[in-house]
């Protein structure tokens, strides 16, 4: 657990953690067709951004912060958003009379101009639709049309499936693809070809096996690194743990720091911009009707759980973080969005969103 604290540590201080106490804005995607900015102090709704191409599905801020991508269900589209401005600044949809796509995020290269993720093409024949599997795409945001597809090899179908947002991250210099689920597979960018795998059944780590990487953790946006929470079985007695991983883009080198047993399903990490609290989200089905959902609160400094506290379950949801780590947010697929006190633990309001929100996850900016 010390490992952990201290690798936390160097995570935040490599990439410039938030520093400023000041406000952050919220974004959030809204029904039908925009995106709404809200004060992540007060709740107050500052703003909408209207879209151009229907329902907001994914959302993906760049590692500068600047450009916001935005990617749409309606159409399958795409929408880059000046982020000092809240701007839209590119828009265009994939769909034809008679052709299809679908898929949900992905990522743009550090130049900005391709954007990269995984989709299924459906093509409307004369008496039937024609559903390819799924294929990695490279997309030309200044053409605005599908540059390149690939078809995923059979015998790696399996490690591609249920790709979701989060999961999908390119090497700072814009040459190598990641896809990080029970192997690190690796694509070069300009072929989309798979040119190596890195095997976690054996990882790096001893006493365990069969590591499985999760979704970014939101608190970092660093362009070198792709760090998340990961799950991993122990080689003994095969009990579930979690824990951080720090998988570096450039080198390949990875590492992970255990934090404790695993609980039936987990959401993220958030780490507060003190370094010191850390919190996760649990879920627990106890039968077909029974669920318990709970927040646990982490101090890094001594290593243990300071508090956990439960709260009313959704069926689906996220949370999130203020910028200045006191406030915690359960929300989603819904108009409310529930503050909680992140040292207490404690329900403190709910705000009304004044919008039914989508499932398309949050970014905080300045």
């Amino acid at each position: 657990m010390r490992k952990l604290s201290a690798c936390i540590a160097a995570f935040a201080a490599g990439i410039g953690l938030w520093t400023s106490a000041q406000a952050g804005t919220l974004i959030l995607g809204a029904y039908p067709n925009s995106l709404i900015t809200v004060n992540d102090q007060n709740g107050s709704i500052t703003g909408r951004i209207q879209l151009q191409t229907g329902l907001p599905i994914a959302m993906r801020l760049s590692n500068d912060k600047k450009r916001l991508y935005v990617s749409t269900n309606d159409h399958t589209g795409i929408e880059v958003i000046d982020v000092a401005s809240r701007k839209v600044i590119n828009s265009f949809v994939l769909d034809t009379e008679t052709t299809r796509y679908r898929f949900s995020g992905g990522t743009p290269d550090p130049s900005g101009k391709y954007f990269y993720t995984m989709l299924t093409q459906i093509d409307k024949e004369l008496d039937h639709y024609n559903v390819t599997s799924l294929k990695m795409a490279k997309i030309d945001l200044e053409q605005k049309k599908i540059l390149q597809t690939l078809d995923i090899p059979k015998a790696d179908e399996n490690d591609f499936r249920g790709y979701g947002r989060g999961k999908f991250e390119i090497s700072p210099d814009g040459k190598y693809l990641y896809q990080f689920g029970d192997k690190v597979m690796i694509m070069d960018a300009a072929t989309l070809k798979i040119v190596d795998r890195i095997e976690l059944s054996k990882p790096d780590l001893p006493g365990f096996e069969n590591v499985n990487f999760g979704a970014a953790l939101d608190t970092f946006i660093d362009p070198n690194h792709y760090i998340s929470v990961f799950n991993a079985p122990d080689q003994f007695r095969h009990l579930p743990v979690f824990g951080v991983a720090n998988f570096d883009l450039t080198t390949r080198q990875y590492t992970f720091a255990p934090i404790g047993p695993a609980p039936q399903s987990m959401t993220g990490l958030q780490v507060a911009p003190n370094k010191k609290d850390a919190y996760v989200v649990v879920s627990t089905t106890l039968n077909a009707t029974n669920k318990r959902c709970e927040i646990w609160h982490f101090d890094l400094t001594t290593n243990v759980m300071k508090n956990k506290s439960e709260f009313t379950c959704k069926t689906r949801f996220y949370y999130g973080m203020s910028r200045d780590g006191k406030k915690l947010y359960i929300y989603g697929a819904s108009f409310d969005l529930e503050v909680y006190d992140a040292q207490t633990l404690k329900y403190e309001k709910t705000w009304d969103l004044q919008n039914d929100i989508t499932m398309a996850g949050y970014v905080l900016v300045n």
